[in-house]
Order: structure tokens, then C-alpha cells, then sequence
């Protein structure tokens, strides 16, 4: 009878241990669970499509640590008595997703910094460039960003910040609205979190994330993407039959405001976090176009061309001038805040062998933003000289495209 009795409470029993492993799950996600920009052990390869993407390699390694960040392992124990850790944020320039692991410029900054004679100009033992940039982040997700993953961090050697192309992006996506855009959601910017919404259902189960969150940390199953972002194709062809274009500018003063706010906010984060802080500003590929560079441009849209058809542009000089207007901004910031800068218009060319479209960089751009981003880091110590009357910080063997201090070059706002 007492058989009879455990079977018959067995269901019972087996239902409230799923339940109670189910609500130990939340708790844990919840409470003790980290953000990350990218799940921890990542792994996705990329073969981008040749006939849209014809500057870039056949083969792309999107690779994340267990640290959430796109590069190698932290070195631990005796490789990690005198590391130089570098952190990289902000958006899809840094992240450079259609560029191989180390193609990207912080992957090519990490191979620079840990060669033997830079290693000793660092004083270090290793080095380590962690990449948590990542595509459609602006001003306001990176604070968002920072907030939430730099107190699990030592104390970092040095930060690299370059944003600013999704703040004016966005902002011309939802038609230059007067008024301050929706705030950010974590879900936006954070593949893991601890803000998730859970269910009883398997699939919306906490015990399904944790068991896909250690399944991807544990085992790092591969992903192959085909054909990667072959819309760029499509949005191209939306662009150059666009209904109607605007050469008007609306009056940019809401997104600068909300793009100043939140800047100041993540260099005044970094600073707490790192030895230094330096700010890359962000470049564009701005210039009177050839017909065949102008083939390759699909932004300025009313609209979000990669999901929905677009037929509202603005003329290509209406973003770039745009860009200005925010790089003067994110100089001035910089200089108030006290961080160095880094002026990449300066050292990019305006080329298609530089930019694969408006924003994004070929290998071969990344390889320049990496030798000048280098070139800054490993500029120690510092003297100074004056160039147009205003300070900047020049390297002891001076590399003259290089400005860290507020640019005397941006472009006329």
C-alpha cells in the first residue's frame, strides 16, 4: 500500500521540484547573474555576402570570452602579474562586425600591444583589448552600458570610447523628432541580463535560460551565418530609388542635447574605472560622392531599411553634416571632462578603400585605426605643445596626424 501511495504522490513530488528549481533559477538570474553585451562563450562565423561586400574577407570569427566581450581569454595567473587591459565600447564601428576577430581594429590594437617592445614600453607582462562595442548603440545605451558592467571590472588600464553615428542615425530613422526619444531598454543592449521576463512554459522558463547560457559559456557551439547582412544589397537599391529626397536639415538641437548628456555621463564612468580614458571620434566616409561611390551609401532613410521599404531620404550632406555638428560636440565634452581624444577624420581617408558605406571600415581602415589608437596608448608620458594656440598633446617621436587634446581641425558646424 505504501508503493502504491509513493507513485501516487510521485507527480506531485516531481512537480514541486521543477517548481522550486524553476523560482532558485529566477532568483539567481535575477540577483546574482551579470549583464553582458554578448553571451559569454559566443561563437558565430560569418561569410559575408561577395557581391555586396566585395573589400571584405570570405571568412569573419565573431568570437566572445567569458567575459562577454569579442576577444581572446583574460590571461590569468602568472600571465596576468603585470596585464595592460584595455576595454573598447560604444557602437558598430568598434564592434566592426563584418570584419574577422582580428581584422576589427580592437582586435588588431591587441596584436600591436602585445608585441615584445610595446609590452615593455607598457611596463607590462601581457596585454588584453576586450571589445563590448556593439551595432546600434548610441550615447544613451553606452551610459546604460557602463553603468551596468563596469563595476564588475578591476581597475582598467585604459578605456576607448567611439560613438556618436547611431545618436544621428536613429535620430533621422524616426524623422528628427523634436522632443527626447524613448529611453533605452536593457533589452536592447544586453544579450544576457537580469531583467528578462519568465514564464511556465519551457521555453520562456528561467531554468531554459540558464540551461542555454552555461550550454553556450560550456560548450561555445559554433553558429554559420551564409550570406551575412545581404540586405545592405536591398537597402542600396532603396536608397538610389528614394521617392523623395530632402536637402533640408531640421534643427538637430534635441539629439545634440540628449547626445551631450549621455556622453558626459560615460566619459565621467570611464574615468572612475581607468587610468585613462580616450575618446576616438567617430568618422565618416564625407564627400562629394562618384557615382560608384554613391552606389554603395544606403543611410539618411526615414525609416529602418534592413526590416521595412523606405522611400523618404535625406541628401547625403545632411547626416554628415549632422556628423559634425556631434563631433564638435563630443570634442568640446572631452576637453571639459579631461580625457584624451583622437580625431579619426584626420587619419581616415574618404575612400571606398577605407569605408565599405558611410560608416563602416574596410581592413584596411581598421588597420589605420588601430596604428593611431596605438600610437596614443603607447604615447608615455606625454608632452605638449601648442598647435593654432590651443594645447594638445603630442607623442615624444610626434606622429603629425594625431590631435588628444580638443580638435582644431572638425569640420565647420
Amino acid at each position: 500500500m505504501s508503493g502504491m501511495v509513493w507513485w501516487g504522490l510521485a507527480p506531485a513530488v516531481l512537480l514541486l521540484a521543477v517548481a522550486a528549481a524553476e523560482l532558485g533559477a529566477r532568483w539567481w538570474l535575477r540577483h546574482r547573474s551579470a549583464y553582458y553585451v554578448f553571451p559569454p562563450g559566443q561563437r558565430i562565423h560569418l561569410h559575408p555576402d561577395p557581391t555586396v561586400f566585395p573589400q571584405l574577407e570570405r571568412l569573419v570569427r565573431f568570437e566572445v570570452n567569458s567575459q562577454g566581450e569579442r576577444g581572446r581569454e583574460v590571461p590569468r595567473g602568472r600571465g596576468s602579474s603585470r596585464l595592460y587591459r584595455v576595454l573598447v565600447a560604444g557602437g558598430s564601428q568598434p564592434e566592426g562586425y563584418l570584419l574577422d576577430q582580428d581584422t576589427s581594429w580592437p582586435g588588431a590594437l591587441q596584436r600591436l600591444l602585445e608585441t615584445p617592445r610595446h609590452l615593455q614600453r607598457l611596463k607590462a607582462s601581457a596585454a588584453h583589448v576586450g571589445n563590448i562595442g556593439r551595432s546600434g548603440v548610441g550615447s544613451e545605451a553606452l551610459d546604460l552600458i557602463l553603468e551596468r558592467v563596469l563595476p564588475r571590472y578591476p581597475r582598467l588600464q585604459a578605456i576607448v570610447i567611439l560613438v556618436g553615428a547611431s545618436d544621428v542615425i536613429r535620430w533621422i530613422e524616426q524623422g528628427a523628432p523634436a522632443s527626447r526619444p524613448a529611453a533605452v531598454r536593457t533589452s536592447d543592449v544586453f544579450r544576457c541580463h537580469r531583467e528578462a521576463p519568465f514564464a511556465w512554459t519551457p521555453g520562456m522558463s528561467a531554468l531554459a535560460e540558464l540551461l542555454r547560457r552555461l550550454r553556450q559559456r560550456w560548450l561555445r557551439p559554433l553558429d554559420l551565418h551564409a550570406n551575412a547582412c545581404n540586405w545592405v544589397g536591398r537597402a542600396r537599391a532603396m536608397r538610389a530609388r528614394a521617392a523623395e529626397v530632402s536637402t533640408t536639415m531640421p534643427d538637430p538641437t534635441p539629439m545634440l542635447e540628449h547626445f551631450e548628456l549621455h556622453f558626459r555621463r560615460v566619459l565621467e564612468r570611464a574615468k572612475l574605472h581607468a587610468d585613462r580614458v580616450l575618446v576616438a571620434r567617430q568618422s565618416c566616409f564625407d564627400k562629394d560622392y562618384t557615382p560608384e561611390e554613391a552606389a554603395q551609401m544606403w543611410h539618411g532613410g526615414v525609416g529602418q531599411p534592413w526590416r521595412e521599404e523606405v522611400t523618404t531620404y535625406y541628401s547625403f550632406d545632411i547626416p554628415s553634416r549632422l556628423m559634425a555638428l556631434l563631433d564638435a560636440r563630443a570634442a568640446r565634452v572631452a576637453d571639459e571632462v579631461g580625457v584624451e581624444q583622437l580625431d579619426l577624420t584626420a587619419v581616415l581617408e574618404p575612400s571606398l578603400e577605407t569605408y565599405w558605406d558611410w560608416l563602416h571600415l574596410t581592413p584596411a581602415g581598421a588597420r589605420t585605426v588601430a596604428d593611431a589608437i596605438a600610437s596614443v596608448i603607447l604615447r608615455q608620458p606625454r608632452s605638449f605643445a601648442v598647435v593654432d594656440h590651443l594645447p594638445v598633446a603630442v607623442p615624444e617621436d610626434p606622429t603629425p596626424h594625431l590631435v588628444t587634446s580638443r580638435c582644431v581641425d572638425s569640420p565647420a558646424s
